[in-house]
């Protein structure tokens, strides 16, 4: 397997794999099952955004470790 062959595997199952746990954390916005404030739905939304940029960096050439997240 060619190092093209190995990213587009990898990169295919990852993507779907992020693309199905943010349907699921989409999910909790639904009032009529969860209760939250607007600071947390704020956390959750700036930890997925400052996730989202640190990728964004990677693929443009420059690497920023973040730590994981919690409310």
């Amino acid at each position: 397997m060619t190092k093209n062959e190995k990213f587009i595997d990898l990169a295919e199952k990852r993507v779907n794999k992020t693309l199905n746990d943010l349907k699921l954390i989409r999910n909790l916005s639904n009032k009529n099952s969860y209760e939250y404030t607007e600071e947390q739905s704020k956390k959750i939304i700036r930890a997925l955004q400052q996730e989202m940029d640190s990728v964004k960096k990677s693929f443009q050439g420059s690497s920023n470790q973040e730590t994981g997240f919690k409310l």
